[in-house]
C-alpha cells in the first residue's frame, strides 16, 4: 500500500499552516515597519522572534494613547474579545470611557492580564512596565521569557496614527517553544482585536460585538 496518498495532504495542510502563520505574523504592518528600530528593542538585542502588528487609526495620536495607556485588566481591560478571556474566568470589562484614574501609567507599575487568585496564583500575571514615553510608547516585559511586548503610536498624516504592537522574545526549546506554537493563533486574534478595539474607540465608533 502506497504512503503517498496519506503523506501528500499532510505535507500540503503543513506548508499552508506555515504560509498563514508567515502571513499573519506580521498583519497589517508596512515592510517599513517592520523593520523600524522601536523603544523597547533594545531590551532584547539578538531575538530570536519578532513579530509587528498594526492598524490605521483616523484620529489623532494624542486621543489613541488616551485609550492605551488605560490597558489592564483591572483597569480598561484589553479592548479583546471580553467573552474569550471571561471564559477563561479572567473578569475583563472592556473600558467604553476614558478615566483620569487610568491615565498615569510609569516604569515601575504593572499591566495586569490575570487577576490575582486565578488558577490558584496568589499574585495572578501581570508585566512590569519598563519604559512609557508618554504619547507615544508604552513597553512591558514578559517573564519569565526575558522578553518585551510594546505599543507604539506613531502619527501618520494630519488627524491619523499608526497603532502598532510589537514583540520580541529570545530563543526557546522544548516545552516552552511547543507552547508559544500553541498559542500563536490565539495570540493573533487576541492583540488583532485589541488593535481594532482600540481603533474604534478612538475613533469614536461603537467596537462591534
Amino acid at each position: 500500500m502506497s504512503v503517498r496518498p496519506v503523506v501528500t495532504p499532510v505535507v500540503f495542510a503543513a506548508a499552508g499552516a506555515l504560509a498563514a502563520r508567515a502571513l499573519l505574523r506580521n498583519w497589517g504592518a508596512t515592510k517599513a515597519e517592520v523593520r523600524e528600530v522601536l523603544p523597547g528593542d533594545e531590551l532584547v538585542p539578538d531575538p530570536a522572534e519578532v513579530v509587528t502588528r498594526a492598524v490605521t487609526v483616523d484620529a489623532p495620536a494624542a486621543e489613541v494613547w488616551r485609550w492605551l495607556v488605560q490597558i489592564g485588566q483591572d483597569r480598561g481591560g484589553m479592548y479583546s474579545y471580553t467573552w474569550l478571556e471571561n471564559l477563561a474566568g479572567l473578569h475583563i470589562r472592556n473600558a467604553e470611557e476614558v478615566r483620569e484614574q487610568w491615565q498615569h501609567l510609569a516604569p515601575g507599575d504593572e499591566v495586569r492580564l490575570v487577576p490575582r487568585g486565578w488558577l490558584g496564583m496568589p499574585d495572578g500575571y501581570a508585566l512590569a512596565v519598563a519604559q512609557v514615553i508618554e504619547g507615544r510608547a508604552i513597553v512591558l516585559q514578559v517573564e519569565p521569557w526575558h522578553a518585551v511586548w510594546s505599543f507604539h503610536v506613531l502619527p501618520h498624516g494630519p488627524g491619523r496614527c499608526r497603532l502598532l504592537s510589537r514583540s520580541r522574545a529570545p530563543a526557546t526549546s522544548g516545552l516552552p517553544w511547543l507552547a508559544d506554537q500553541l498559542m500563536d493563533p490565539i495570540t493573533f486574534l487576541m492583540t488583532r482585536r485589541m488593535l481594532l478595539g482600540i481603533k474604534s474607540r478612538a475613533e469614536g465608533r461603537r467596537p462591534a460585538a
